[in-house]
């Protein structure tokens, strides 16, 4: 199952995403310019294999729901995420706002 929703951070709409998977949920907000995500998402392979792209995301690991992946710190940001200012350590909901 998949479910979208709106999130609104200080009057800024993003998207909320989750996908229902066997024995996992995949977690995602994702502004205009780039997302963050659960653990499933594979930073080195952005910067490495992707790095053309010039993906702006980040990675929060040990969350279940949307509003974890917004508190909790980032534990990996790809190195076009850090030209936004988007640090590991920072809050979901904080990186997000960088990505507007």
């Amino acid at each position: 199952m998949v479910n979208l929703e709106p999130i609104v951070i200080d009057g800024t709409t993003f998207t909320g995403i989750t996908v229902k998977l066997p024995k996992t949920t995949l977690i995602v907000v994702a502004s205009s310019k780039g997302y963050i995500m659960c653990g499933a998402l594979d930073v080195r392979l952005l910067n490495e294999k992707l790095s053309d792209r010039g993906i702006v995301a980040g990675k929060a690991v040990g969350v279940r729901t949307l509003k974890e992946l917004l508190d909790a710190p980032l534990a990996e940001v790809t190195l076009t995420a850090e030209q936004y200012g988007i640090r590991e350590g920072m809050s979901g909901r904080e990186a997000l706002l960088k990505m507007v």
